[in-house]
């Protein structure tokens, strides 16, 4: 029987990433990738995946420094119009991408029958 893999409320998401509730509700807004699902009370409630793409995020915003708009053409793969082949030169772009594909794929062997 797989187990149901854990959630995170926003306070929790908060928290760990250090990014604040109200932030995280606003990049709901802006960047399509985080829509994280919501609770029979209308509670949002974070997933791994929604964790390491809000980390992303941050990453991109705060520490590479991006615009929003320029996080949003790495988050969709694009830069000027061309494929994002080393996001933003550090190598940072290619882990990201590796650490959200093995959660995902954590989340899909807990999902298993």
């Amino acid at each position: 029987m797989a187990q149901e893999a854990p959630t995170y409320s926003i306070g929790e998401v908060a928290k760990r990433t250090g990014v604040k509730a109200h932030t995280l509700r606003y990049w709901e807004t802006e960047f399509d990738g985080l829509q994280p699902a919501k609770d029979d009370m209308g509670n949002r409630t974070y997933s791994e995946a929604d964790i390491a793409f809000v980390e992303r995020i941050r990453y991109l915003l705060y520490e590479a420094k991006y615009t929003q708009e320029g996080a949003r053409q790495v988050l969709n793969g694009r830069m000027n119009g061309d494929a994002v082949e080393g996001g933003d030169g550090d190598g940072q772009e290619g882990l990201w991408a590796l650490r959200g594909f093995l959660v995902k794929l954590l989340q899909d062997l807990d999902e298993a029958p």
